[in-house]
C-alpha cells in the first residue's frame, strides 16, 4: 500500500493541476479565446455552448473555486496533521464526481464534443477523491475517533 505522504502528496499535486486547469479555462471563457484543444477540436465547441456558464459564472470559476477550497484543506491538513480536515477534499471530492459524471454526460449526450482541457479537469477530481479516500482511510485506521 502506497505510504501516507506519497498519497497525500498526490492529492495536493492533483489539486494543484485541477486549479491550474480551471485557471485557463477561465481565463479562455472570460477573454472570449477559444482554448488550445488540439486534434479533437472539442473544446471551443463546449465552451461556447450554453452549459459553460451558469448565471453568466463560467463553471471553470466553480472548478477554480472547489480546486482552491481542497488545496487549502489538504495544505491546512499537512501543516497541522488534522485529520478531520480530510473530510474536505472526501466530501468535496464525492460532489465532484457526481457533478463531473453530469458534465461528462452534457459533453457525450447533449453538446456532442468532448473538451480534453475539461475531461483532464475531470480526472484530477475523480484521482482526487480516490486520493481523499486512501488518505482519510489510513488517518482514521492510526486513529479511530476521525
Amino acid at each position: 500500500m502506497a505510504s501516507r505522504r506519497t498519497v497525500a502528496l498526490a492529492l495536493g499535486i492533483l489539486a494543484a493541476a485541477g486549479a491550474a486547469i480551471a485557471i485557463y479555462l477561465t481565463w479562455t471563457k472570460v477573454a472570449g479565446v477559444a482554448p488550445i484543444c488540439g486534434p479533437s477540436g472539442g473544446c471551443e465547441t463546449v465552451e461556447n455552448s450554453a452549459y459553460s456558464s451558469i448565471a453568466g459564472i463560467p463553471v471553470a470559476l466553480f472548478g477554480l473555486g472547489y480546486s482552491a477550497v481542497v488545496l487549502a484543506a489538504w495544505l491546512a491538513w499537512w501543516r497541522t496533521d488534522r485529520a478531520d480536515l480530510l473530510l474536505v477534499p472526501y466530501v468535496l471530492g464525492l460532489i465532484g464526481t457526481i457533478v463531473e459524471a453530469y458534465l461528462v454526460f452534457l459533453e457525450l449526450f447533449v453538446i456532442h464534443a468532448v473538451c480534453l482541457w475539461c475531461a483532464a479537469y475531470g480526472v484530477t477530481v475523480v484521482l482526487g477523491w480516490l486520493a481523499g479516500v486512501v488518505v482519510l482511510r489510513q488517518a482514521r485506521r492510526s486513529n479511530p475517533q476521525v
